[in-house]
């Protein structure tokens, strides 16, 4: 396994053409591009931006989900037409840094008067998925307390309709849920591409990996267990720690236990 962070865990420190060259500083192996704007969806951003990247990996693009990936679902077809318009860039974007995965959050759950469909969504879910693999890029659904995969089961039921989706295991997301994260790893099992952690203090709030009581053991070694090989990223919010020199500290923490059960 291979520890990484997130750039999204820079949101509001750094911008991206910044974050890219202070993990290469740090030796960090292995990245996931947040992309925060319309703007940073166009091919140009990252054809720009990637050459920074020095000797860090991107092995994933996230982009900002309310922006069109909810569209992508839409009854419309105009709608879902400019959605996959700007997904397009998004896979452009993601051409161009080497990223081979898509982090995805899909249909948010924002409307009380939304409709679960899980059929439909599945059905829907094959296409965007076909959509990207013949752009060179794995649809991964994250597990979200807010967005498409909101509970167990959920991953399961798509994946009939969409065989080749794959999974992104998400354990701050799984316990704003109210379910553990063993539950979300059972159900993705070898589908999981990557992890995304960030650790807890006794009362429930986020901090950085190595500051809380979460059992980073514990993962690594259930990921161990079912094969997983892949990046385990930190994704923390900027608000969760005080300086940059507390993030890399986090870093090193996180790297140490993923050689220790590599």
């Amino acid at each position: 396994m291979i520890a990484g962070i997130s750039t999204a865990s820079l949101f509001m420190r750094l911008e991206t053409k910044d974050a890219l060259p202070l993990f290469d500083e740090w030796n960090v192996p292995q990245t996931e591009v947040f992309l925060t704007s319309f703007c940073e969806y166009e091919p140009r951003f990252a054809k720009a931006v990637a050459p920074k990247k020095g000797n860090v990996a991107v092995h994933s693009v996230h982009t900002l989900t309310t922006q069109f990936e909810p569209q992508l679902y839409s009854a419309h077809p105009r709608v879902r037409q400019d959605a996959f318009r700007i997904l397009d860039k998004a896979l452009k974007s993601a051409n161009a840094f080497g990223a081979r995965y898509y982090t995805f959050h899909g249909v948010a759950r924002i409307k009380r008067t939304s409709v679960e469909d899980l059929e439909r969504w599945g059905l829907l879910t094959a296409q965007i998925a076909e959509y990207c693999a013949e752009r060179g890029v794995t649809l991964c659904l994250e597990n979200v307390e807010w967005a498409m995969y909101n509970r167990p089961g959920v991953f399961r039921a798509l994946k009939r309709y969409c065989p080749a989706l794959k999974g992104v295991l998400d354990v701050k997301q799984a316990r704003v849920s109210g379910n553990s994260y063993e539950k979300y790893l059972e159900e993705m099992g070898e589908d999981i591409t990557h992890v995304h952690v960030c650790d807890h203090t006794e009362t429930g709030k986020n901090c950085l990996p190595g500051q809380g009581t979460f059992d980073f053991d514990g993962l690594f070694s259930e990921l161990k267990q079912i094969g997983f090989r892949g990046p385990v990223l930190i994704e923390n919010y900027g608000r969760d720690y005080a300086d940059l020199g507390m993030l890399k500290r986090a870093f090193e923490y996180l790297a140490e236990k993923a050689y220790k059960f590599s």
